[in-house]
Order: structure tokens, then sequence, then C-alpha cells
């Protein structure tokens, strides 16, 4: 769905430009609250990994592809706010390296496949797992619905744009009728994909997947003290209140809560004696997520090295419907059409396979290393603004 340069007139598209600019400004400062030392590399591997599977289309139907636009996965995967760096990292390498969505349409281009799927997506998912029982089977299933209906949502929203700035005459019902049509068949191999993938990884590493806090988290067990068994059963969640103490009665043994060492004698009365002060939760070493991030990456060179030869070469659904319906009348070159890397291949390799795989390589290592410099960069700052406060 990368709408190249001609397909909106000049001042929506700056309008649009002005959208984006703003989503990305929002998200950076969002982003501070939900990337760690952890997440922060991750957040690059999303998307590094996006990069690869985009250039995995899959046929859909009448001569029509599509692929993978990511805005569910990446706002599931490292949160929402971080969902629309990742895709616009992902937009800005490809318009730029690989001449794929207009630098002009930059604006639109994440407007509608970074801002309107993540948005939507995420908004879904929460909705889901809000209401559905808390279980690992919960957020794959919200993972798949909110795919699903998150690339129907951003061909609607590509409707609108094009009702009110498109360079073609074009009724506007047509459009609408064949970009949501095909799209519904393309958010299926969405859905598919990110369900798989956020399956893949809650199965592994809950702890690192955003949308997955406080679903797949186990229940904690809370003892009044360490030296003393939890009876059966006296299991609570964290933040449940305390059973309060049973008072012994006359007719009921008594049973004395004293270490062993204290004496009838030294023994304060329950009405004077001072409450013991709460004990502090032992801290959770944190798991290294260095397998995850390898595991990753090989998935993204494999990817758009050696699988991304296999993808199919039908037009996708925006194209497949500009030549239809003529919305591509007045479309322009794009102004990195002589990219050494641009149609994903690399110039002067005549073979495709080689050609393709080096370019599909060397774009995951570009948007790797551009996505994780902006990660750390918005993590560091998170921490110099919190040991200044402090």
């Amino acid at each position: 769905m990368h709408v190249p340069d001609g397909f909106i007139d000049a001042p929506v598209s700056a309008v649009t430009g002005v959208v984006a600019a703003g989503a990305v400004a929002v998200s950076l400062r969002g982003a501070r609250r939900e990337l760690d030392e952890r997440t922060a590399p991750l957040a690059g591997l999303v998307a590094a990994f996006i990069f690869a599977v985009q250039m995995l289309n899959f046929p859909v139907a009448a001569g029509t592809s599509g692929h993978l636009l990511g805005g569910a996965l990446a706002a599931i995967l490292v949160g929402p706010y971080t969902g629309v760096l990742c895709v616009s990292v992902v937009l800005l390498m490809q318009g730029v390296l690989f001449a794929d969505g207009g630098l002009t349409a930059l604006g639109v281009n994440i407007t509608d496949m970074a801002l309107v799927t993540t948005v939507v997506a995420y908004a879904i998912f929460r909705t889901i797992v809000k209401l559905a029982p808390h279980r690992r089977r919960t957020v794959t299933v919200a993972s798949f619905v909110a795919a699903l209906v998150s690339v129907p949502a951003a061909a609607v929203a590509f409707t609108a744009i094009y009702a009110l700035g498109g360079t073609a005459d074009v009724a506007i019902g047509k459009v609408f009728a064949a970009m949501v049509g095909v799209h519904v068949l393309i958010g299926i191999g969405e859905a598919a994909i990110t369900a798989l993938t956020v399956g893949a990884v809650v199965a592994v590493r809950p702890d690192l997947v955003y949308g997955a806090r406080g679903v797949t988290a186990p229940p904690l067990e809370i003892r009044d003290s360490p030296l003393a068994p939890a009876a059966p059963g006296a299991v609570a969640r964290a933040g449940a209140p305390a059973a309060e103490p049973s008072t012994a009665t006359s007719e009921s043994p008594v049973t004395s809560e004293a270490p062993a060492s204290e004496t009838s004698a030294t023994r304060e009365p329950a009405a004077t004696r001072e409450p013991a002060a709460p004990r502090e939760p032992a801290a959770v070493p944190q798991r290294s997520a260095r397998r995850v991030w390898f595991a990753g990456l090989a998935a993204a060179l494999l990817c758009a090295g050696v699988v991304s030869f296999y993808a199919s070469a039908s037009p996708d659904g925006l194209e497949k419907v500009a030549h239809d319906k003529g919305i591509d009348a007045k479309e322009e070159d794009h102004a990195a059409k002589d990219s050494p890397l641009a149609d994903y291949g690399v110039r002067d390799i005549s073979d495709a396979r080689l050609s393709g795989g080096l370019a599909g390589v060397i774009g995951v290592g570009a948007t790797l290393a551009v996505g994780s410099g902006v990660f750390i960069v918005v993590r560091r700052r998170r921490a110099t603004a919190e040991s200044g406060r402090s």
C-alpha cells in the first residue's frame, strides 16, 4: 500500500506530512515510557523484521498480491507509540533507499500505514484482551483480529485521503469498494503473520511482549512468614489483600505463632504489639533477551535474503486498484529511481536471486541500525530525565 508520488496533490500531501510529523513527535515522547534497557534493541529488531516480511508479497486473488503492513505486529510487540516509530522507520528506509513509496507522499504513507494501522489495531487488541480470559491464547487471538481489521482500516483511510486530494478524476465509491474489497483479503494474510509471530514470542518469552503484560504473568504467592509454608490453596495474586488472622476462642485450640525462643513472659499482648513492617518483594532478575534478538535477526535475514526471491510478482492491492481504476494517471517518477538499490535489487548484479537477496540483507541491516539507534537514544533520554528528577 505504498503510495507513490503523484497520487495525492501537494496541499493534501503537505497536510498529511504535518499529521505524520505530529504523530512521530508524540510517539517519540510516548516511546520513552514503553522502552527499557531490554526492549529498546528489540524495537529496532521489530522494525528490521517488518522490513524483511514486507518483501514477501503473497498472492491474494485475480493477479493481486499483498504484503504485511506491520502496524499491528509492532504495536503488540513493543507498544503503540514505539510501533508508530517502527513502521515510520521502515517507510523512510524504503522510500530513500529502495524507491518504494514516494518521498512527497511520505506523510501520506506514515499517516496511513504507521499511524492508522497501529492505533486501530492496538485499540481492538486491548479491548479483546480486557474482555476475554487472561490467557496466552487470548493474546494470539486478539493479535489475529486486530491485524485483520487494521488493513481494511488503512484502505478506508487511503480512500478518504484520495477523496480530499486525489489527482485523477475517479469515482470515490469505486475506489472505496475496490480498496476495501481487496484489502480485506490481504488482511487475512496480515492477521496470520501477526498471530504466528506474536504467538511464537509469547510461547517463549511472554515478558518481552508489550501487549501481553498483565495477561500472561503468573500469580504471585503471598506468605505472612518465610518460616511457615503457605497453606494449601493460600495463593493470592499480587495486590490482593492479605487474609486477616483468625481469633481464637475458649473452645478452640490455641496455637502459638511466636518463634520457639519467645517465652510467655516476654510476649507482648496482641493489643499493644507493633504491627510487622511489610516485607519487600524479592527482586526478580531480568532474563537476557539476546537469544530472542539473534533468533529474530536470523529470521529477518532469511526472509529478506532468501525467501523474498519466491515472493509473488503480482502487483499489490493499491497498485492493482490504481491501474484498474485509473488512479495512477498522474503518477510521477520516484526521486530515488536511480538509487543503487531501487526496486529491491543491487545495480550491476545480473543474477536476480543474488541481487534481490543482497538488497534485502542490506535493507535489514540499514533498518536495524537506524531503528536501534533511534530507540536507544529515546531510552537514554528517559534515563537522563529520570536521573535529573532524582
